[in-house]
C-alpha cells in the first residue's frame, strides 16, 4: 500500500515522472531541482542534469542549494563556462529539456519570476529575476514548469514576461524565431496541465488523487479549460516516496 503523502510530494513525484532516462535537463533550482534529482534517483539513471553554472552532467548526493553549490562541480562530468552553457549547449538546441519553476503563470505558460504588481521600476514585490530562464524556455527543445496552483500564481496575465510560454497564442514562437518547441506541460500541486494543441491555452488534463475539477477551476486566474475526461494520476509509490524523503533530508548538509 503508498504511504500516506502530501500535495508537494505528489506534485514533485508527478514531474519526475515526465523525465526521460537518457535526455539531457537544464535544471533550475528549488522544486526543478528536487524533481530531477529524484528522476535520477529513480526511473531515469542516465538523466543528465545540466545547471546554469556550467556543470554538465552533475550527480549530487544531495540537493544543491543553489546553482553554485560545490556538490554540482565535484560530481559533474565537466565544467565550462557560463557562456559555454548558453552559446553552446542551450542556444543551438543541445538540450532536450528545461524545466522551470514560476513566481506568476498565465494562460499561455508564460512565467513572471521578475515583479509583482505596478510597473517594472516601481513594483509591490521585486523577484530574484531571470537567470537563464528566458533563454531556457526560447531554446530547449520542451520545457516542464512545476509550480502550486493558486490565484496569486495562476493569473489571467502576468504582471511581467520573463521568460515567454506561447505569448498570447498560436504563432508567437514562431514570429519571434524561438528555437524550442515551449512549455509541454506544466505541473502543480492539484494536477497537470498542457497546452491545447489548436489555442496553445493550457488545460487541464490530470487531476492528483482526491482533487476535483472544482478545486482546480478555484485555484485558477482565468477561466480554466478542461478535458472530457481528466485522468487521475497514479499516487507516487512506497519507494519514489523514500527516494524523494531522503533526499529532502539532504538540504542543508554539507
Amino acid at each position: 500500500m503508498t504511504d500516506q503523502y502530501t500535495a508537494d510530494e505528489m506534485m514533485t513525484v508527478a514531474a519526475a515522472r515526465q523525465l526521460r532516462d537518457g535526455t539531457a535537463c537544464f535544471v533550475g533550482i528549488g522544486l526543478p531541482s528536487t524533481a530531477a534529482n529524484l528522476a535520477r534517483a529513480t526511473h531515469a539513471p542516465n538523466l543528465v542534469l545540466i545547471y546554469e553554472s556550467g556543470c554538465l552532467g552533475a550527480k549530487p548526493d544531495r540537493l544543491p542549494l543553489s546553482i553554485g553549490d560545490g556538490v554540482l562541480a565535484d560530481t559533474a562530468d565537466a565544467v565550462v563556462s557560463v557562456p559555454e552553457v548558453f552559446n553552446y549547449w542551450l542556444q543551438p538546441g543541445r538540450i532536450d529539456v528545461g524545466f522551470l519553476g514560476a513566481a506568476q503563470l498565465d494562460r499561455y505558460g508564460n512565467i513572471n519570476t521578475t515583479v509583482i504588481g505596478g510597473d517594472y521600476t516601481d513594483p509591490k514585490v521585486r523577484l530574484p529575476g531571470a537567470g537563464g530562464a528566458p533563454e531556457i524556455a526560447a531554446s530547449c527543445g520542451e520545457v516542464v514548469v512545476i509550480v502550486r496552483q493558486n490565484l496569486r500564481t495562476f493569473t489571467e496575465r502576468v504582471d511581467f514576461v520573463t521568460s515567454l510560454g506561447y505569448g498570447t497564442g498560436p504563432g508567437d514562437r514562431q514570429r519571434l524565431g524561438l528555437r524550442g518547441g515551449g512549455p509541454r506541460i506544466v505541473i502543480t500541486d492539484l494536477g497537470i496541465l498542457e497546452p491545447h494543441p489548436d489555442t496553445c491555452a493550457l488545460t487541464l488534463t490530470h487531476l492528483h488523487p482526491g482533487v476535483t475539477v472544482e478545486q482546480a477551476r478555484a485555484a485558477t486566474g482565468w477561466d480554466l479549460a478542461v478535458a472530457d475526461r481528466p485522468t487521475t494520476n497514479e499516487p507516487p509509490t512506497t519507494d519514489e516516496l523514500a527516494v524523494l524523503r531522503a533526499l529532502e533530508a539532504t538540504k542543508g548538509t554539507r
